[in-house]
């Protein structure tokens, strides 16, 4: 066994031997979470933490910074005063899945909504899977919603109405639910002493320790694990963890960190290389103004870079600094997608007008959601095209014969998925027969209001918030002081396409009422 395998041993070892003197809480589990043995990988005991008061003292400052400056958030709220067990294991686990990939910001008010709408693990079991997509409209990796409902519901069928009460159990019996969230939830509502590796305690272990290697490695996610394992607090396993979410995701930030404020800035070994690096590089520069050799300091660093498999493959840049740790591959450039879709209005003599849409499959991307009738392109097609291929589905959905001169070319829309550039191609078409049925399966008429509440992507607000602004344009009066009608425009007559969204801003979370504002007339 390697000296890091046996320093972290005795590190584990000793926060055990502190956990058994102390008053245990909530019926803490003092057995972390058991993920299979682990192969000591070659590595420096540089990496580790080797001094049990350092690890105390980590503790202490850590959580004493969390207990001044920590975000009040209703899960946190519900965590510490929710007695019952069952509901605040739900709770928890709800605010988990909802925050993997999602902002703080963003995730409050739906978690509000939905815990308002759906308190235990039994309501949420009674819902629909279509309830659950209406609710989570807009927060975006829908599938999350459908394993919180599958899970709900096994929860209520297969183990009578309890949720699981070990990290372990958590891991085996919920579905969504990984190494990471199992943790979470084990050490957050069970007291579980357990560490949980996140995105922003990868960056901050990694920096503590000046681990530079590819964060996503097998070599790196067990040494990172066996880390926050070592480090939990076991009196307080869950605000551990959280505070190290808190300081990774305000101070420890992945482009700018504020390492003047960092609560634990003594411990970070990346801190310090800084430090030496500038001294080092200072010297350099006063010997050569002087001429005179100076000493220069040792750069704090591994003993054995070029075989440790936790130390960085690229060389240290001083612009990065801090930055330098940790190390990430390359992404892979997202997967380009042109599709076409429609705004189908069928215009009523009264009441709402109302818009056509087709549901997605159950399964792969945005499954289930509702949306505008569309279709993949499999390559660059003319606008005539275009028409005809939308044409010809439009009406096989209605049953009916459209002509292509109804359809009007209204702009593109680019929207961007984890790993593909949506570009919609957005036509639209106005019904003046307020009774136009639909022939096929999964569509449905939704008048406005409907729609707002529907479970629709942020991409289909995204198109109708654009064919809003042209139509709002087309209505505009003309010089002898009549309104146009958007049917009496000429086919012949290009429309300029706008384009809604784009790579800085397709994938940002709007709130679900700024897709709905009514779009002001131009003077």
């Amino acid at each position: 066994m390697s000296r890091l395998c046996s320093a972290m041993v005795k590190g584990r070892r000793a926060g055990l031997e502190m956990a058994e003197n102390a008053k245990p809480k909530r019926n803490r589990t003092k057995t972390a979470v058991k993920h299979g043995p682990h192969k000591c990988s070659s590595s420096s005991t540089y990496h580790s933490f080797l001094d049990a008061a350092d690890v105390v003292l980590l503790r202490s400052q850590l959580l004493g910074w969390y207990d001044k400056e920590k975000r009040e958030l209703p899960w946190r709220t519900t965590a510490m005063t929710e007695t019952d067990v069952n509901i605040r294991t739900y709770a928890v686990w709800v605010s988990e899945i909802m925050l993997q990939q999602t902002q703080v910001t963003t995730v409050k008010d739906y978690y509000n909504k939905w815990m308002k709408r759906w308190p235990t693990v039994h309501d949420l079991a009674a819902a629909t899977l279509e309830e659950v997509n209406q609710m989570w409209a807009g927060l975006g990796y829908y599938s999350r919603g459908k394993r919180l409902h599958e899970g709900a519901q096994k929860v209520v069928s297969e183990l009578k109405g309890q949720m699981p009460q070990t990290a372990d159990s958590l891991l085996k019996q919920l579905p969504g639910v990984g190494r990471y969230t199992a943790a979470a939830i084990g050490s957050i509502a069970l007291g579980q002493v357990t560490g949980a590796v996140d995105g922003n305690v990868i960056r901050v272990l990694c920096r503590l320790r000046a681990i530079g290697a590819d964060s996503t490695s097998p070599a790196v996610t067990e040494a990172l694990w066996d880390l926050a394992n070592t480090l939990v607090d076991p009196e307080r396993p869950g605000d551990f963890n959280q505070a190290m979410m808190e300081l990774g995701a305000r101070i420890c930030t992945p482009k700018a960190p504020l390492c003047s404020q960092c609560p634990v800035q003594t411990h970070c070994r990346s801190y310090r290389k800084v430090n030496a690096k500038q001294e080092q590089n200072s010297k350099k520069l006063l010997g050569k103004m002087g001429k005179k050799p100076l000493i220069v300091p040792d750069i704090e660093d591994c003993g054995n870079t070029e075989t440790c498999s936790l130390c960085p493959s690229e060389p240290w840049d001083d612009e990065l600094g801090v930055l330098n740790f940790p190390r990430k591959p390359a992404k892979k450039p997202p997967r380009q997608e042109r599709t076409l879709s429609c705004v189908v209005i069928r215009r009523q003599e009264e009441g709402e007008d109302e818009y056509l849409l087709t549901q997605r499959p159950d399964k792969g991307l945005l499954a289930g959601l509702w949306e505008f009738p569309s279709l993949l392109l499999d390559g660059e097609n003319s606008e005539t095209k275009q028409k005809k291929l939308l044409c010809a589905e439009i009406s096989r959905i209605l049953g009916t014969r459209l002509t292509e001169s109804l359809f009007q070319s209204v702009g593109e829309v680019v929207h961007i998925f984890t790993h593909i550039h949506q570009t919609y191609i957005v036509y639209s078409v106005c019904l003046k027969d307020g009774k136009t049925q639909t022939k096929t399966d999964n569509t449905q008429w939704l008048s406005r209001s409907a729609l707002h509440e529907a479970a629709v992507s942020t991409g289909m607000k995204k198109i109708l918030k654009l064919s809003d602004s042209l139509d709002s344009r087309r209505q505009q009066p003309s010089t002898d002081g009549k309104r146009k009608n958007p049917l009496d425009i000429k086919t012949t007559k290009k429309v300029k396409k706008p384009r809604l969204g784009g790579i800085n801003g397709g994938g940002k979370q709007l709130s679900l009422n700024s897709f709905f504002t009514s779009v002001k007339e131009e003077p």
